[in-house]
């Protein structure tokens, strides 16, 4: 998100409904300012600039709408016939906003009216391979987990199948077609996306987070080259966010996969930070918890002419800012519900 000051306002969306965080102004301290939507897991929470709106899926229940900054909401789900709404995207246009919200089960619904009403786009769930789409944890149904709407042309969109397919359309959902370049039958995980990422100064270039690693396409995803793997300090990178000016990356994620983390009960999150286009990692991590059990399943960033802001929520209902390029972390909220995909905070409890 882009605004013309640093932000005063942090929406936290958690297992137990939504968290809105403020601050009297730049350098000040936040505080828990209200909290809505209790007794809902959040699985999106979606801001849109040009009218300020807030959206929010959960597991249960469908979409959400709050036109006041969080203080008050309402149902958002007419025409959308799932409940889970587990990911959103907006693009403005001189001529409207278009949403859109990914589900669970697969499928993709738009809406032209600010979410008055929706309408699906089920061609997402008709692309050769679907019956190989799944999930591990129960009950293993696959969800559409990212959508990234293409900077130059708004049709364009990537969406990515946790686990199933990278797809892609170029006529706004109409129809899709799978990118699978840069998968390879030995794969431990079939085709796990978690997140794709468009640089701003070359919209050519994406970046790929899956279980298998981080994957970068200097052609649109014709093909891709990977940059890391399971061997990796974040061997199951999830969220991945460029700087302002893109000269810098970063990622959040486990140090192994969620399948682990139900015996070992730690996740060994971090963050890490690259100045070389993802050639080279170091790891950014301090202020942040050093015994290693936590995954950050929430990271985002803030910009305004100067500087920019990046936010990461865990698994033990914490939020924590950095405002100095991941140098430093600071704790901002203690105490929320965990914010987490699906139960994966659930492995990763506190021992009493």
């Amino acid at each position: 998100m882009r605004g013309d000051a640093a932000p005063t306002t942090l929406a936290v969306a958690t297992t137990g409904g939504a968290a809105i965080l403020e601050r009297d102004g730049a350098g000040r301290p936040w505080r828990i300012a209200r909290r809505a939507l209790p007794g809902h897991h959040l699985s999106s929470l979606l801001f849109e600039p040009s009218r300020g709106g807030l959206f929010a899926g959960a597991h249960s229940g469908g979409l959400y709408f709050s036109g006041d900054g969080g203080a008050t909401w309402a149902p958002r789900s007419r025409g959308i016939s799932i409940e889970h709404v587990f990911s959103l995207a907006s693009v403005a246009t001189p001529s409207r906003v278009t949403l859109y919200a990914g589900t669970e089960p697969v499928s993709l619904f738009r809406s032209l009216d600010y979410g008055e009403s929706w309408h699906e786009l089920p061609a997402i769930r008709e692309v050769p391979g679907m019956d190989k789409w799944t999930f591990p944890a129960p009950p293993h149904v696959a969800h559409t987990k990212c959508l990234t709407i293409d900077a130059r042309n708004p049709q364009v969109i990537y969406a990515a199948v946790e686990q199933g397919a990278l797809l892609k359309t170029e006529d706004g959902g109409g129809t899709w077609r799978e990118i699978d370049s840069y998968w390879r039958p030995e794969d431990f995980w079939y085709r796990d996306i978690h997140r794709v990422v468009q640089l701003n100064r070359d919209p050519d270039a994406l970046y790929m987070s899956t279980g298998m690693g981080l994957y970068r396409s200097a052609d649109a995803g014709a093909t891709w080259e990977q940059l890391t793997d399971r061997d990796f300090r974040i061997g199951y990178p999830d969220h991945l966010i460029a700087s302002p000016d893109d000269r810098v990356l970063f990622m959040s994620g486990g140090g192994t996969d969620p399948s682990v983390w139900r015996t070992t009960k730690a996740a060994h999150g971090t963050v890490m930070r690259s100045e070389d286009a993802g050639r080279t990692w170091a790891t950014a991590d301090r202020g942040l918890p050093a015994e290693g059990r936590v995954n950050f399943e929430a990271m985002s960033m803030a910009a305004w002419p100067g500087g920019f802001a990046l936010f990461l929520g865990s698994t033990d209902g914490a939020v924590y800012c950095s405002e100095d390029g991941a140098e430093s972390w600071t704790s901002i909220a203690r105490g929320l519900a965990p914010v987490s995909k699906g139960r994966h905070y659930a492995n990763l409890i506190a021992a009493v």
